[in-house]
Parts: structure tokens; sequence; C-alpha cells
């Protein structure tokens, strides 16, 4: 069977877990390529995703470009990588012919919702609904382009106060609207039914889990951690939440593994 949808990114990704989830939810079938971030510049990032030995380097000399954010090194992208992802970053999603690209995560998450909308509609009923959960993936998308500035700070030893009081004002400020939201509808973000909103969230809130693994970087400049402890008491309905949904049967397989491989970091 041909998958609806080809992924190419690095692994594990909690970003990419948007689109998955989404998938499990609509029977919507799903081609995952990728490796650890640290292998992919050894990558030919196309259509026809792959590693590449001495050779297949040596053959693609001329595919090689300067690297962007995330990576330090060259990376070999072909032409036709960038025609369908002008942005040149992973993940990076295709067609089944490879002649339609998608960029960004949310915008992934959203095809596999509408690939599979007649089995599962993860959007809303009407276009109402469907706007108020544009509202939400729209709010999270500007929180995830705050977490990623974060936990890249992080992982190349940069952190300091001022980096970390701006995280902790956007994550505050994202958080209180998140609590409130639950408050309303008791329920789910954006109402009483799972939707793109919830899984948008999760996959952001994946990637700054992994401030666990810089706790020692943190405290060496008496720093706490943003999604630690105290959050937790400030904020119990979105963390109630967030256990709820990482026990959830379409969320569990991604982010069960996800999460129990940062428990001893943390």
């Amino acid at each position: 069977m041909t998958a609806a949808l080809r992924i190419f990114s690095y692994l594990p990704n909690p970003r990419i877990f948007k689109a998955t989830v989404a998938a499990r939810l609509t029977s919507v079938e799903l081609e995952i390529r990728g490796a650890a971030g640290t292998e992919l510049p050894a990558w030919l990032w196309d259509f026809d995703a792959k590693p590449l030995d001495a050779s297949g380097r040596a053959q693609y000399a001329h595919a090689i470009r300067a690297s962007r954010t995330g990576f330090t090194t060259p990376l070999f992208k072909t032409d036709a990588f960038l025609a369908a992802h002008p942005f040149g970053t992973v993940p990076a999603a295709f067609s089944p012919d490879g002649a339609v690209g998608i960029s960004e995560s949310n915008s992934i998450m959203r095809a596999v919702a509408r690939l599979g909308r007649r089995r599962r509609d993860l959007y809303g009923a009407d276009a109402y609904l469907e706007s108020r959960v544009d509202g939400f993936l729209d709010a999270t998308l500007l929180f995830g382009r705050d977490v990623q500035v974060y936990i890249l700070g992080l992982r190349a030893g940069q952190v300091s106060a001022e980096s970390h009081r701006a995280m902790s004002s956007a994550f505050h400020a994202f958080f209180t609207a998140l609590q409130s939201a639950l408050t309303g509808t008791k329920a789910y973000l954006a109402g009483p039914e799972l939707t793109l909103a919830d899984i948008s969230f999760m996959g952001e809130m994946g990637l700054l889990f992994t401030e666990a693994r810089h706790l020692a970087l943190l405290e060496q400049h008496g720093l706490e951690a943003i999604a630690g402890r105290s959050a937790r008491e400030v904020f119990p309905e979105v963390f109630a939440h967030v256990d709820s949904l990482v026990g959830h049967e379409a969320f569990a397989p991604d982010f069960g593994p996800y999460l129990r491989a940062l428990e001893p970091a943390a």
C-alpha cells in the first residue's frame, strides 16, 4: 500500500508526532524516513532520502549546501528537494509522487487531517470551530518558535538570565491562556472533542520537555526548569491535560518511549 504522505526528518522528533498521532486517529498511512540529527549530514535530502556512503557523497558533491538552523555542517540537498521545500528544513513531507512538498510540522499535521477527514474530523464541524482551532495552531506556532530558540541554546551550552526570562514569560503567557481554555471546556483545548489544537500543543511540549537533559546547566546559572515541578503547581489543569494525552492510545506509541528516554535526565 502506497503511503499517503512521506516524511523526512531527524528522529526522534516530537514535532512529527503531530503527524503520526493525527495519522493514527484518521487511519492515514505514513512513511517516515530519517535518522538521528547527527547522522543527517551524511544523508541525501530528497524525496528519495537515504544515507550516503563515500561513493554516494562523491556522486552528490554538487548538492552540498550550507547548513541552517540546528545543523553546523554542510548538507546534501538536491535541487528537487529545494524546489519542493524552499526553506530547506526538516521535517519535510511529500505527496506520494514527490511532486508536492509540505513544510512545517503544523502544515504536515493539517495535511494528514485533511487526507483522513472522512474517517475522523480533527478540525471541527463548521467554519467557526475550524477557525477556533486555527487560532490555537497559530498561537502554538509562536510558542514553538520560542521553545526552539531556548532548546537550541541549551544544546549549545548557552543560557542566560535574559534568555531564560524571555522563555519563562512566553511560557506563562501561553499556559495562562491554555489554563483558561481548559477551565472553560473541561475537556480539550478548543472544545469538547480532541482536535489538532491538542495534537500540535503536545508536539511543542515534547520539544520543551527536552530541557530535562540540561538541568545541570540551568543549575550552574541558578535557573530552574521552566516546565518543571513549580510550573505544574501553577498550571495544574494544563499539565493534567498533558498527562491525559500522553496516556491516550493515539499519543502513547510516540510520547511513551520518548518521555521515558528523558526520565534519567529528569
